[in-house]
């Protein structure tokens, strides 16, 4: 369980350096600006327009991070906590695993871990952040490519040549399948 809580511990990290990222993101001013094209397009000096899928992953994340604190908290018998902004929260949420590395629930631990991994990458793919890749010395058991690669956020290394796909860690094995697309090859 303890490895689950640890887990957690990264995603909530990752959450804690992006979330700022996706309000300078939405932010009106950022200095992006658009001049007048001959033939029509955005009038001079207009500011660029917010983009909506910034909006929804911001939603989306402090909805889910305020569901994931109250939902912890009640779990332990805790009592309910004031409500805070995104950052003080993921700060709380962290501080939470200390008293679940103390508990054996490891089915609560596993939860958390996996909602602070859902919204850590949300906001990733909200920022346009490339997953991280490590090349890894060897070869494929399954094809014998050179191309093994670690996805260190995910926790998992595998072979990126296409028509194979081998997982190395067979316990995300399913999971990498469904995640990982031509892009993947495409960054070996």
């Amino acid at each position: 369980m303890s490895s689950a809580v640890d887990r957690a511990a990264l995603w909530i990290d990752s959450l804690r350096r992006r979330y700022p990222l996706l309000l300078e993101e939405l932010a009106p001013g950022t200095g992006r600006t658009f001049r007048e094209v001959r033939g029509g397009g955005p009038a001079a000096s207009t500011v660029a327009p917010v983009r909506l899928y910034v909006s929804d992953a911001l939603r989306d994340v402090g909805d889910g991070v305020v569901e994931l604190e109250e939902a912890v908290r009640d779990r332990l018998g805790l009592r309910r906590i004031s409500a805070a902004p995104v950052p003080v929260r993921l700060r709380r949420l962290t501080e939470l695993l200390d008293v679940l590395r103390d508990r054996d629930m490891p089915d609560l631990a596993a939860h958390v871990e996996e909602e602070t991994r859902r919204m850590a990458n949300r906001c990733a793919r909200a920022l346009g952040d490339p997953e991280q890749l490590v090349r890894l010395p060897g070869r494929c058991p399954a094809c014998d490519s050179v191309s093994l690669r670690a996805f260190p956020e995910r926790g998992v290394a595998m072979c990126v040549n296409p028509p194979c796909r081998h997982v190395l860690d067979e316990a995300t094995g399913d999971e990498m399948d469904d995640e990982t697309g031509d892009e993947t090859g495409d960054a070996a």
